[in-house]
Protein backbone atom coordinates (compact mmCIF):
# COMPACT_ATOMS: atom_id res chain seq x y z
CA UNK A 1 0.00 0.00 0.00
CA UNK A 2 0.96 3.50 -0.80
CA UNK A 3 2.26 6.60 0.76
CA UNK A 4 2.54 5.14 3.54
CA UNK A 5 1.69 1.51 2.46
CA UNK A 6 0.77 -1.08 5.37
CA UNK A 7 2.38 -3.05 7.73
CA UNK A 8 3.90 -5.58 10.92
CA UNK A 9 5.20 -8.64 11.62
CA UNK A 10 3.26 -12.47 11.49
CA UNK A 11 2.19 -12.64 15.01
CA UNK A 12 1.92 -16.03 16.36
CA UNK A 13 -2.54 -15.32 15.92
CA UNK A 14 -1.85 -14.25 12.64
CA UNK A 15 0.14 -17.18 12.18
CA UNK A 16 -2.83 -19.36 12.74
CA UNK A 17 -4.99 -17.15 10.73
CA UNK A 18 -2.61 -17.36 7.65
CA UNK A 19 -2.90 -21.93 8.39
CA UNK A 20 -6.61 -21.48 8.06
CA UNK A 21 -7.72 -20.81 11.69
CA UNK A 22 -10.80 -18.65 12.27
CA UNK A 23 -11.10 -16.72 14.99
CA UNK A 24 -14.44 -14.92 16.01
CA UNK A 25 -15.38 -11.46 16.08
CA UNK A 26 -15.45 -9.58 19.70
CA UNK A 27 -16.20 -6.20 21.22
CA UNK A 28 -13.24 -4.08 21.40
CA UNK A 29 -13.50 -1.76 24.24
CA UNK A 30 -12.34 1.94 24.69
CA UNK A 31 -8.90 2.39 25.67
CA UNK A 32 -7.50 4.20 28.16
CA UNK A 33 -9.09 5.60 31.57
CA UNK A 34 -12.33 6.14 31.92
CA UNK A 35 -15.07 6.70 29.62
CA UNK A 36 -14.55 8.71 26.31
CA UNK A 37 -16.07 12.15 25.87
CA UNK A 38 -18.51 12.34 23.67
CA UNK A 39 -19.24 15.15 20.89
CA UNK A 40 -17.21 18.11 20.03
CA UNK A 41 -15.24 18.20 16.28
CA UNK A 42 -11.85 16.57 15.57
CA UNK A 43 -10.13 18.18 13.08
CA UNK A 44 -7.50 16.73 10.66
CA UNK A 45 -4.79 18.56 9.19
CA UNK A 46 -3.18 16.68 6.31
CA UNK A 47 -0.81 18.73 3.91
CA UNK A 48 -2.37 16.82 0.90
CA UNK A 49 -6.06 15.26 -0.01
CA UNK A 50 -6.71 11.87 -0.14
CA UNK A 51 -5.56 10.20 -3.74
CA UNK A 52 -8.98 8.32 -3.27
CA UNK A 53 -11.70 7.36 -0.86
CA UNK A 54 -13.38 5.33 -2.88
CA UNK A 55 -13.16 2.00 -1.31
CA UNK A 56 -12.11 0.09 -4.10
CA UNK A 57 -9.79 2.53 -5.22
CA UNK A 58 -8.22 3.94 -2.40
CA UNK A 59 -4.48 2.21 -2.08
CA UNK A 60 -2.91 4.50 0.64
CA UNK A 61 -3.22 4.33 4.38
CA UNK A 62 -4.38 7.61 4.81
CA UNK A 63 -7.18 6.75 2.60
CA UNK A 64 -7.85 3.28 3.73
CA UNK A 65 -7.81 4.97 7.32
CA UNK A 66 -10.42 7.55 7.00
CA UNK A 67 -12.53 5.23 4.81
CA UNK A 68 -12.57 3.00 8.30
CA UNK A 69 -15.02 6.10 9.64
CA UNK A 70 -17.58 5.82 6.71
CA UNK A 71 -17.24 1.79 5.61
CA UNK A 72 -17.03 -1.29 6.66
CA UNK A 73 -15.36 -4.27 5.24
CA UNK A 74 -15.99 -8.41 5.58
CA UNK A 75 -13.03 -8.56 7.90
CA UNK A 76 -10.80 -5.94 9.91
CA UNK A 77 -8.07 -5.80 12.76
CA UNK A 78 -9.21 -5.36 16.63
CA UNK A 79 -6.09 -3.04 17.77
CA UNK A 80 -7.36 -2.30 21.46
CA UNK A 81 -4.98 -5.21 22.68
CA UNK A 82 -1.29 -5.83 22.47
CA UNK A 83 -1.32 -7.16 19.17
CA UNK A 84 -3.66 -6.73 16.31
CA UNK A 85 -6.42 -9.66 15.96
CA UNK A 86 -8.37 -10.11 13.26
CA UNK A 87 -12.20 -10.44 13.89
CA UNK A 88 -15.44 -10.18 11.78
CA UNK A 89 -16.35 -6.73 10.71
CA UNK A 90 -19.37 -6.63 8.37
CA UNK A 91 -18.70 -10.78 8.79
CA UNK A 92 -20.10 -12.57 12.05
CA UNK A 93 -16.11 -14.22 11.55
CA UNK A 94 -13.35 -14.22 10.08
CA UNK A 95 -14.48 -16.63 7.33
CA UNK A 96 -14.68 -20.26 6.05
CA UNK A 97 -12.01 -21.88 3.78
CA UNK A 98 -13.24 -25.51 2.02
CA UNK A 99 -12.00 -27.25 -0.80
CA UNK A 100 -8.08 -26.84 0.27
CA UNK A 101 -8.53 -22.42 1.10
CA UNK A 102 -9.87 -22.39 -2.78
CA UNK A 103 -13.11 -21.68 -1.45
CA UNK A 104 -13.93 -18.57 1.18
CA UNK A 105 -17.60 -17.86 2.66
CA UNK A 106 -18.81 -15.32 5.23
CA UNK A 107 -21.86 -14.27 7.02
CA UNK A 108 -22.80 -11.14 7.42
CA UNK A 109 -23.57 -9.63 10.60
CA UNK A 110 -27.78 -8.75 10.95
CA UNK A 111 -29.13 -5.39 11.17
CA UNK A 112 -25.87 -3.05 9.44
CA UNK A 113 -27.54 -0.28 7.87
CA UNK A 114 -26.73 2.46 5.21
CA UNK A 115 -27.31 5.80 6.56
CA UNK A 116 -30.33 5.82 4.71
CA UNK A 117 -31.90 2.99 7.10
CA UNK A 118 -31.62 0.13 4.18
CA UNK A 119 -29.93 -3.11 5.83
CA UNK A 120 -26.66 -4.12 4.12
CA UNK A 121 -26.95 -7.34 2.46
CA UNK A 122 -24.18 -9.62 0.90
CA UNK A 123 -25.35 -8.45 -3.00
CA UNK A 124 -24.43 -4.99 -1.58
CA UNK A 125 -20.50 -6.68 -0.93
CA UNK A 126 -20.64 -8.71 -4.21
CA UNK A 127 -21.56 -5.60 -6.52
CA UNK A 128 -18.57 -3.46 -4.40
CA UNK A 129 -15.97 -6.17 -5.52
CA UNK A 130 -17.00 -6.63 -8.63
CA UNK A 131 -17.03 -2.37 -10.09
CA UNK A 132 -13.17 -2.62 -8.83
CA UNK A 133 -12.75 -4.69 -11.91
CA UNK A 134 -13.96 -1.92 -14.03
CA UNK A 135 -11.39 0.50 -15.99
CA UNK A 136 -13.24 3.25 -14.48
CA UNK A 137 -12.50 2.45 -10.79
CA UNK A 138 -8.89 1.99 -10.86
CA UNK A 139 -5.84 2.22 -8.19
CA UNK A 140 -6.89 0.04 -5.99
CA UNK A 141 -5.08 -3.46 -5.00
CA UNK A 142 -4.93 -5.98 -7.31
CA UNK A 143 -5.55 -9.17 -5.68
CA UNK A 144 -8.88 -9.71 -6.29
CA UNK A 145 -8.38 -9.77 -9.94
CA UNK A 146 -5.29 -12.33 -9.58
CA UNK A 147 -7.33 -14.84 -7.29
CA UNK A 148 -10.95 -14.85 -8.22
CA UNK A 149 -11.95 -17.34 -10.95
CA UNK A 150 -12.81 -15.15 -14.43
CA UNK A 151 -11.60 -11.98 -12.89
CA UNK A 152 -8.65 -11.87 -15.04
CA UNK A 153 -11.13 -11.13 -17.76
CA UNK A 154 -14.38 -9.52 -15.99
CA UNK A 155 -14.47 -5.39 -16.51
CA UNK A 156 -17.08 -4.81 -14.04
CA UNK A 157 -20.79 -4.96 -13.44
CA UNK A 158 -21.53 -1.60 -15.32
CA UNK A 159 -22.89 -3.03 -18.33
CA UNK A 160 -24.93 -5.88 -16.38
CA UNK A 161 -22.16 -8.10 -16.01
CA UNK A 162 -21.83 -10.56 -12.89
CA UNK A 163 -18.55 -12.18 -11.72
CA UNK A 164 -20.13 -15.33 -10.99
CA UNK A 165 -17.33 -16.76 -8.97
CA UNK A 166 -18.81 -14.08 -6.53
CA UNK A 167 -22.02 -15.45 -4.63
CA UNK A 168 -24.85 -14.99 -2.89
CA UNK A 169 -27.14 -17.87 -1.93
CA UNK A 170 -28.88 -15.69 0.48
CA UNK A 171 -29.15 -12.27 1.80
CA UNK A 172 -26.31 -12.45 4.37
CA UNK A 173 -24.22 -15.00 2.86
CA UNK A 174 -20.87 -14.49 0.06
CA UNK A 175 -18.91 -17.19 -1.18
CA UNK A 176 -15.57 -16.57 -3.00
CA UNK A 177 -14.52 -19.11 -5.40
CA UNK A 178 -10.44 -18.58 -6.27
CA UNK A 179 -8.28 -19.73 -8.51
CA UNK A 180 -5.45 -20.88 -6.26
CA UNK A 181 -5.20 -21.79 -2.55
CA UNK A 182 -4.86 -18.52 -0.41
CA UNK A 183 -4.53 -19.55 3.39
CA UNK A 184 -4.09 -15.49 4.28
CA UNK A 185 -7.76 -14.60 1.97
CA UNK A 186 -9.35 -13.35 5.28
CA UNK A 187 -6.62 -10.97 6.04
CA UNK A 188 -7.40 -9.68 2.34
CA UNK A 189 -10.74 -8.72 3.42
CA UNK A 190 -9.68 -6.73 5.64
CA UNK A 191 -8.69 -3.88 2.72
CA UNK A 192 -11.62 -1.34 1.81
CA UNK A 193 -11.66 -3.14 -1.58
CA UNK A 194 -14.16 -6.08 0.02
CA UNK A 195 -16.30 -3.42 1.55
CA UNK A 196 -19.94 -3.27 -0.01
CA UNK A 197 -21.27 -0.31 -2.18
CA UNK A 198 -25.08 0.25 -2.86
CA UNK A 199 -25.77 0.28 -6.78
CA UNK A 200 -28.40 2.65 -6.45
CA UNK A 201 -26.10 5.24 -5.21
CA UNK A 202 -23.01 4.29 -7.35
CA UNK A 203 -21.38 7.43 -9.04
CA UNK A 204 -18.87 5.05 -10.65
CA UNK A 205 -15.45 7.57 -11.20
CA UNK A 206 -16.70 10.08 -9.17
CA UNK A 207 -17.82 8.26 -6.48
CA UNK A 208 -14.83 9.70 -3.98
CA UNK A 209 -17.24 12.44 -3.49
CA UNK A 210 -20.09 10.47 -2.92
CA UNK A 211 -19.01 7.16 -0.89
CA UNK A 212 -21.82 5.94 0.78
CA UNK A 213 -21.60 5.27 4.64
CA UNK A 214 -22.33 2.15 6.56
CA UNK A 215 -20.00 3.08 9.31
CA UNK A 216 -20.00 5.49 12.00
CA UNK A 217 -19.61 8.79 9.75
CA UNK A 218 -20.95 10.09 6.48
CA UNK A 219 -19.73 12.49 4.53
CA UNK A 220 -21.53 16.04 4.78
CA UNK A 221 -19.10 17.70 1.99
CA UNK A 222 -16.31 17.43 0.39
CA UNK A 223 -14.72 19.65 -1.49
CA UNK A 224 -11.58 17.94 -3.12
CA UNK A 225 -8.36 19.39 -2.39
CA UNK A 226 -9.69 21.27 0.39
CA UNK A 227 -12.18 19.84 2.92
CA UNK A 228 -14.02 16.31 4.15
CA UNK A 229 -16.14 16.93 6.46
CA UNK A 230 -18.04 14.37 7.84
CA UNK A 231 -21.24 13.66 10.13
CA UNK A 232 -22.47 11.03 12.58
CA UNK A 233 -24.32 8.08 10.33
CA UNK A 234 -27.52 7.93 12.95
CA UNK A 235 -28.10 4.51 11.68
CA UNK A 236 -24.74 3.00 12.45
CA UNK A 237 -24.98 0.59 15.85
CA UNK A 238 -21.93 0.26 18.11
CA UNK A 239 -23.82 -3.11 18.61
CA UNK A 240 -23.25 -4.62 15.18
CA UNK A 241 -19.31 -2.72 14.94
CA UNK A 242 -16.71 -4.86 16.87
CA UNK A 243 -14.07 -1.89 15.71
CA UNK A 244 -15.62 1.08 15.53
CA UNK A 245 -16.73 3.59 18.37
CA UNK A 246 -18.82 7.00 17.30
CA UNK A 247 -17.37 9.99 19.72
CA UNK A 248 -17.24 12.41 18.00
CA UNK A 249 -19.73 14.46 16.31
CA UNK A 250 -18.02 15.09 13.27
CA UNK A 251 -14.50 15.18 11.61
CA UNK A 252 -13.08 17.73 9.56
CA UNK A 253 -10.20 17.26 7.51
CA UNK A 254 -8.55 20.12 6.11
CA UNK A 255 -5.61 19.93 3.30
CA UNK A 256 -3.25 21.47 1.30
CA UNK A 257 -1.15 23.37 4.00
CA UNK A 258 2.75 23.08 3.93
CA UNK A 259 3.46 19.98 6.80
CA UNK A 260 6.17 21.85 8.78
CA UNK A 261 3.38 24.49 9.13
CA UNK A 262 0.71 22.15 10.60
CA UNK A 263 3.45 20.42 12.65
CA UNK A 264 4.31 23.64 14.55
CA UNK A 265 0.40 24.42 14.81
CA UNK A 266 -0.09 21.12 16.77
CA UNK A 267 3.45 21.80 18.69
CA UNK A 268 2.11 25.46 19.57
CA UNK A 269 -1.13 23.21 20.95
CA UNK A 270 -2.97 26.82 20.29
CA UNK A 271 -7.29 27.15 19.57
CA UNK A 272 -8.30 24.87 17.31
CA UNK A 273 -4.85 22.69 17.36
CA UNK A 274 -5.60 21.09 20.37
CA UNK A 275 -8.47 19.52 18.96
CA UNK A 276 -6.35 18.50 15.86
CA UNK A 277 -4.32 15.77 14.52
CA UNK A 278 -2.50 15.03 11.03
CA UNK A 279 -2.29 11.56 9.49
CA UNK A 280 1.10 12.83 7.13
CA UNK A 281 4.27 11.91 8.80
CA UNK A 282 6.10 14.96 10.33
CA UNK A 283 8.25 16.83 8.09
CA UNK A 284 11.86 15.72 7.66
CA UNK A 285 13.90 19.33 9.30
CA UNK A 286 11.31 18.78 12.36
CA UNK A 287 11.17 15.00 12.98
CA UNK A 288 14.34 15.35 15.13
CA UNK A 289 13.16 18.11 17.37
CA UNK A 290 9.35 17.18 17.51
CA UNK A 291 10.74 13.36 18.78
CA UNK A 292 13.53 14.49 20.91
CA UNK A 293 11.23 16.95 23.02
CA UNK A 294 9.74 15.42 26.08
CA UNK A 295 6.60 17.85 26.58
CA UNK A 296 5.26 16.37 23.52
CA UNK A 297 5.87 12.85 24.41
CA UNK A 298 1.93 12.05 25.25
CA UNK A 299 0.84 13.31 22.32
CA UNK A 300 3.83 12.00 19.95
CA UNK A 301 2.25 9.08 17.97
CA UNK A 302 5.83 6.83 16.64
CA UNK A 303 4.47 4.13 14.43
CA UNK A 304 6.70 0.76 13.88
CA UNK A 305 5.79 0.14 10.34
CA UNK A 306 8.08 -2.40 8.53
CA UNK A 307 8.21 -1.29 5.09
CA UNK A 308 10.26 0.23 3.22
CA UNK A 309 11.45 3.65 1.48
CA UNK A 310 13.02 3.12 -1.52
CA UNK A 311 14.15 4.09 -5.09
CA UNK A 312 12.69 2.68 -7.95
CA UNK A 313 15.00 2.53 -11.33
CA UNK A 314 13.00 2.01 -14.16
CA UNK A 315 14.98 -1.54 -15.77
CA UNK A 316 13.11 -0.20 -19.23
CA UNK A 317 14.43 2.60 -19.54
CA UNK A 318 18.08 2.07 -17.62
CA UNK A 319 18.60 -1.57 -19.58
CA UNK A 320 21.97 -1.50 -18.54
CA UNK A 321 22.86 -3.78 -15.20
CA UNK A 322 25.94 -2.14 -14.54
CA UNK A 323 24.55 1.39 -14.37
CA UNK A 324 21.52 -0.11 -12.47
CA UNK A 325 24.11 -1.21 -9.83
CA UNK A 326 26.42 1.82 -10.24
CA UNK A 327 23.08 3.80 -9.32
CA UNK A 328 22.93 1.13 -5.93
CA UNK A 329 26.34 1.87 -4.66
CA UNK A 330 26.51 5.72 -5.69
CA UNK A 331 23.52 6.14 -3.38
CA UNK A 332 24.43 8.23 -0.21
CA UNK A 333 21.76 6.61 2.38
CA UNK A 334 23.01 9.03 5.02
CA UNK A 335 21.51 12.25 3.15
CA UNK A 336 18.81 10.80 1.73
CA UNK A 337 17.58 9.74 5.11
CA UNK A 338 18.33 13.02 6.66
CA UNK A 339 16.19 14.51 4.00
CA UNK A 340 13.25 12.48 5.85
CA UNK A 341 14.10 13.62 9.38
CA UNK A 342 17.22 11.48 10.27
CA UNK A 343 17.49 8.25 12.57
CA UNK A 344 14.30 8.77 13.83
CA UNK A 345 12.97 7.97 10.45
CA UNK A 346 14.14 4.50 10.37
CA UNK A 347 17.10 2.28 10.30
CA UNK A 348 19.01 1.95 6.52
CA UNK A 349 17.59 -0.70 4.37
CA UNK A 350 19.07 -3.54 2.37
CA UNK A 351 16.27 -5.49 1.02
CA UNK A 352 13.01 -4.88 0.36
CA UNK A 353 11.26 -6.85 3.07
CA UNK A 354 11.66 -5.08 6.24
CA UNK A 355 12.74 -6.26 9.47
CA UNK A 356 9.25 -7.81 11.29
CA UNK A 357 7.71 -9.25 8.13
CA UNK A 358 7.96 -12.83 7.83
CA UNK A 359 10.15 -13.57 4.81
CA UNK A 360 12.73 -11.25 5.55
CA UNK A 361 16.57 -12.15 5.13
CA UNK A 362 19.64 -10.73 6.35
CA UNK A 363 21.40 -9.54 3.10
CA UNK A 364 23.40 -6.38 1.00
CA UNK A 365 24.64 -6.90 -2.00
CA UNK A 366 25.99 -3.04 -2.57
CA UNK A 367 27.95 -0.63 -0.91
CA UNK A 368 28.34 -1.43 3.11
CA UNK A 369 28.83 1.83 3.71
CA UNK A 370 25.35 3.79 3.68
CA UNK A 371 26.94 6.89 2.09
CA UNK A 372 27.95 4.93 -0.79
CA UNK A 373 30.83 3.58 -2.76
CA UNK A 374 31.69 6.04 -5.16
CA UNK A 375 34.64 3.90 -6.26
CA UNK A 376 32.94 1.15 -6.99
CA UNK A 377 29.86 3.05 -8.69
CA UNK A 378 32.57 4.54 -11.27
CA UNK A 379 34.04 1.35 -11.92
CA UNK A 380 30.86 -0.14 -13.00
CA UNK A 381 30.03 2.72 -15.05
CA UNK A 382 33.25 2.47 -16.65
CA UNK A 383 32.73 -1.16 -17.07
CA UNK A 384 29.50 0.08 -19.11
CA UNK A 385 31.58 2.37 -21.33
CA UNK A 386 31.34 5.58 -19.52
CA UNK A 387 28.02 7.06 -20.57
CA UNK A 388 27.40 10.84 -19.90
CA UNK A 389 23.30 9.90 -18.95
CA UNK A 390 20.33 12.15 -18.14
CA UNK A 391 17.30 10.41 -16.14
CA UNK A 392 14.28 12.11 -15.16
CA UNK A 393 13.31 11.35 -10.68
CA UNK A 394 9.98 11.39 -9.79
CA UNK A 395 8.99 13.08 -6.27
CA UNK A 396 6.19 14.95 -4.59
CA UNK A 397 6.39 18.29 -4.69
CA UNK A 398 7.01 18.66 -1.19
CA UNK A 399 10.14 20.05 1.03
CA UNK A 400 10.90 16.58 2.65
CA UNK A 401 11.10 15.22 -1.11
CA UNK A 402 12.73 18.18 -2.56
CA UNK A 403 15.75 17.67 -0.41
CA UNK A 404 15.90 13.98 -1.44
CA UNK A 405 15.85 14.33 -4.59
CA UNK A 406 18.73 16.87 -4.32
CA UNK A 407 20.69 14.45 -1.97
CA UNK A 408 19.71 11.42 -5.12
CA UNK A 409 21.21 14.26 -7.75
CA UNK A 410 24.53 14.88 -5.95
CA UNK A 411 25.05 11.39 -5.33
CA UNK A 412 24.54 10.07 -8.75
CA UNK A 413 26.35 13.31 -10.44
CA UNK A 414 29.56 12.14 -9.12
CA UNK A 415 29.39 9.06 -11.81
CA UNK A 416 28.29 11.19 -14.49
CA UNK A 417 24.53 10.67 -14.30
CA UNK A 418 22.71 14.28 -14.71
CA UNK A 419 19.66 13.93 -12.84
CA UNK A 420 16.38 16.19 -13.82
CA UNK A 421 13.73 16.73 -11.06
CA UNK A 422 10.66 15.79 -11.67
CA UNK A 423 7.84 16.95 -8.31
CA UNK A 424 4.81 16.66 -9.13
CA UNK A 425 1.20 17.03 -7.34
CA UNK A 426 1.44 15.81 -3.66
CA UNK A 427 -2.31 15.20 -3.99
CA UNK A 428 -2.28 12.43 -7.39
CA UNK A 429 1.35 11.56 -7.34
CA UNK A 430 1.11 7.84 -7.14
CA UNK A 431 -2.15 8.37 -9.66
CA UNK A 432 0.47 9.93 -11.76
CA UNK A 433 3.44 7.60 -11.39
CA UNK A 434 0.96 4.02 -11.19
CA UNK A 435 0.13 5.02 -14.83
CA UNK A 436 2.28 3.08 -17.25
CA UNK A 437 1.90 6.23 -19.72
CA UNK A 438 3.77 8.65 -16.68
CA UNK A 439 7.22 6.53 -16.88
CA UNK A 440 10.11 8.28 -15.28
CA UNK A 441 13.59 6.89 -15.11
CA UNK A 442 13.91 7.04 -11.05
CA UNK A 443 10.80 7.26 -9.01
CA UNK A 444 10.41 7.50 -5.28
CA UNK A 445 8.13 4.99 -3.60
CA UNK A 446 7.33 3.46 -0.27
CA UNK A 447 5.90 0.60 1.04
CA UNK A 448 4.07 -1.26 3.77
CA UNK A 449 2.73 -4.82 3.66
CA UNK A 450 -1.40 -4.68 2.97
CA UNK A 451 -1.79 -7.51 5.49
CA UNK A 452 1.45 -9.17 7.86
CA UNK A 453 3.00 -11.02 5.37
CA UNK A 454 5.57 -10.78 2.40
CA UNK A 455 2.94 -11.99 -0.17
CA UNK A 456 1.85 -8.57 -0.25
CA UNK A 457 4.82 -7.08 -1.00
CA UNK A 458 7.44 -8.34 -3.82
CA UNK A 459 4.32 -9.81 -6.22
CA UNK A 460 2.66 -6.58 -5.86
CA UNK A 461 5.68 -4.55 -6.81
CA UNK A 462 7.74 -6.78 -8.70
CA UNK A 463 5.16 -9.16 -10.42
CA UNK A 464 6.09 -7.73 -14.55
CA UNK A 465 2.48 -9.09 -15.88
CA UNK A 466 0.30 -6.23 -13.83
CA UNK A 467 2.32 -3.43 -15.97
CA UNK A 468 0.08 -4.65 -18.60
CA UNK A 469 -2.95 -6.21 -16.67
CA UNK A 470 -3.06 -2.98 -14.48
CA UNK A 471 -1.87 -0.32 -17.10
CA UNK A 472 -3.31 2.76 -14.81
CA UNK A 473 -2.89 1.40 -11.42
CA UNK A 474 0.54 -0.20 -12.04
CA UNK A 475 2.57 -0.94 -9.23
CA UNK A 476 5.69 -2.23 -10.66
CA UNK A 477 7.47 1.16 -10.64
CA UNK A 478 10.70 -0.84 -11.52
CA UNK A 479 8.99 -1.70 -14.93
CA UNK A 480 11.00 -5.11 -13.97
CA UNK A 481 9.26 -8.14 -16.02
CA UNK A 482 11.69 -11.11 -15.49
CA UNK A 483 10.11 -14.52 -16.44
CA UNK A 484 12.08 -15.84 -13.68
CA UNK A 485 10.52 -13.50 -10.87
CA UNK A 486 7.35 -14.17 -12.45
CA UNK A 487 7.65 -17.82 -12.03
CA UNK A 488 9.07 -17.88 -8.52
CA UNK A 489 5.99 -15.65 -7.92
CA UNK A 490 3.71 -18.49 -9.26
CA UNK A 491 5.34 -21.17 -7.28
CA UNK A 492 5.67 -19.41 -4.02
CA UNK A 493 2.09 -18.35 -4.37
CA UNK A 494 1.05 -21.77 -4.35
CA UNK A 495 3.03 -23.02 -1.27
CA UNK A 496 0.81 -24.02 1.86
CA UNK A 497 3.95 -24.40 4.18
CA UNK A 498 4.44 -21.23 6.25
CA UNK A 499 7.98 -21.43 6.56
CA UNK A 500 9.12 -22.88 3.06
CA UNK A 501 7.12 -20.08 1.80
CA UNK A 502 9.00 -17.38 3.66
CA UNK A 503 12.34 -18.71 2.93
CA UNK A 504 11.53 -18.60 -0.27
CA UNK A 505 9.79 -15.32 -0.41
CA UNK A 506 13.55 -14.11 1.07
CA UNK A 507 15.31 -15.65 -1.86
CA UNK A 508 13.13 -14.11 -4.28
CA UNK A 509 14.13 -10.59 -2.37
CA UNK A 510 17.52 -11.42 -2.89
CA UNK A 511 17.61 -11.80 -6.40
CA UNK A 512 15.00 -9.45 -6.71
CA UNK A 513 18.12 -6.77 -5.73
CA UNK A 514 20.63 -8.70 -8.10
CA UNK A 515 18.13 -7.19 -11.15
CA UNK A 516 18.95 -4.12 -9.21
CA UNK A 517 15.91 -2.96 -10.15
CA UNK A 518 15.38 -0.84 -6.93
CA UNK A 519 17.10 0.96 -4.08
CA UNK A 520 15.87 0.23 -0.75
CA UNK A 521 16.52 3.32 1.18
CA UNK A 522 15.32 3.21 4.79
CA UNK A 523 12.69 0.61 6.86
CA UNK A 524 10.45 2.77 8.53
CA UNK A 525 8.85 4.68 11.62
CA UNK A 526 6.12 6.40 10.95
CA UNK A 527 5.54 10.02 13.29
CA UNK A 528 2.61 11.69 13.89
CA UNK A 529 1.57 14.36 16.41
CA UNK A 530 -2.00 15.63 17.83
CA UNK A 531 -3.00 18.12 19.75
CA UNK A 532 -3.66 17.69 23.73
CA UNK A 533 -7.79 17.86 23.95
CA UNK A 534 -7.20 14.31 21.29
CA UNK A 535 -7.67 11.32 23.21
CA UNK A 536 -7.94 7.70 22.51
CA UNK A 537 -5.71 7.75 19.67
CA UNK A 538 -4.44 4.24 19.07
CA UNK A 539 -1.59 2.89 16.98
CA UNK A 540 -2.08 1.23 14.05
CA UNK A 541 0.42 -1.28 13.32
CA UNK A 542 -1.50 -2.42 10.38
CA UNK A 543 -2.16 0.94 8.81
CA UNK A 544 1.18 2.84 10.22
CA UNK A 545 -1.56 5.15 11.04
CA UNK A 546 -2.36 6.72 14.15
CA UNK A 547 -6.03 5.05 14.48
CA UNK A 548 -9.17 7.23 15.15
CA UNK A 549 -11.93 4.65 15.04
CA UNK A 550 -11.73 5.08 19.20
CA UNK A 551 -11.04 9.04 18.94
CA UNK A 552 -12.51 11.50 21.17
CA UNK A 553 -12.38 14.99 21.83
CA UNK A 554 -11.69 15.79 25.60
CA UNK A 555 -13.89 18.39 27.61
Amino acid sequence: MTRRKRRIALTASAAAIALGVTACGGSSSTTGSGSPSKGGTLTILNDADYNHIDPQRTYTTEGSSMDYEIVRTLTGWDETGSQPKLVGDLATDTGTPSQGATVWTYHLRHGVKWQDGTEVTAQDVKYGVERAFSPDINGGPPYASQWLVGGASYKGPFKGQQLSSIQTPDKYTIVFHLNQPVADFNETTTMTGWSAVPKAHDTGATYDLHVWSDGPYMIKSYSHGKELVLVRNKYWSRSTDPIREQNVNEIDAKFGQDQAAIDQQLKSDGGAAQTSITQTPIAGSDLTAIANDPSLKSRYYKIAAPGINYLAINTGRVKDIRVREAIEDAIDKTTVRGAFGGSAYGDYATSMLAPGIDGHKNFNLYSSDPAGDITKAKALMKQAGDPKLTMSLAVENIPTHEHFADAVKTALAKIGITVNISPLDKNNYFSIVDNVKNQYDLTWGDWIADWPNASTVLPTLFDGRQIKNLPQSNNDLSYLNDPKINAQIDKIGKMTDIKQRNAAYGDLDEQILKDAAVAPLMYMNFSDLSGSKVGGVIDDTIMAEPSLVHAYVKN
